[in-house]
């Protein structure tokens, strides 16, 4: 990611803010929450515009995939793979293979940290009906 695009984001945030301001100074309501919308939308533009400098074309293929089965995880990659960018981590474009690692690591993360909701829990019921009983009778 080079100095211009970083600071072009830099100028809109700032620009964004200064309207915020100006806004709640004015006290529109109605006006701040389209204004919300309008930079909500410009977020996902600018995050877009750096995964694709970031990452190769399978990279990004396998990103949306997992965006389809679990955003939150897509999210969490999207994260780390822009502060490593702004960061000047990242020397050449992200592989498909780099994406698994990271997201792998992500994955750690999250079951480290207990956030995983998608952990299943059986119980069986102990005495219960079972057919190899049936069988046992004959």
């Amino acid at each position: 990611m080079s100095d211009t695009d970083l600071e072009e984001l830099r100028k809109g945030r700032l620009a964004q803010l200064q309207q915020q301001q100006q806004n709640h100074q004015a006290g529109g309501a109605s006006v701040a929450s389209g204004q919300d919308e309008e930079r909500k939308q410009q977020e996902a533009e600018a995050r877009a515009s750096i995964l694709s400098q970031i990452l190769q074309p399978e990279a990004a293929d396998r990103l949306g995939r997992i965006r389809l089965v679990k955003g939150s995880r897509a999210t969490d990659v999207e994260n780390r793979l822009i502060m490593l960018a702004r960061s000047g981590q990242l020397r050449a474009k992200v592989t498909e293979d780099q994406l698994k690692e990271l997201l792998g690591a992500v994955a750690e993360n999250s079951e480290r940290d207990g956030s995983s909701g998608g952990k299943i829990i059986v119980s069986r019921r102990k005495g219960g009906w079972d057919d190899d009983d049936d069988l046992l009778d004959l």
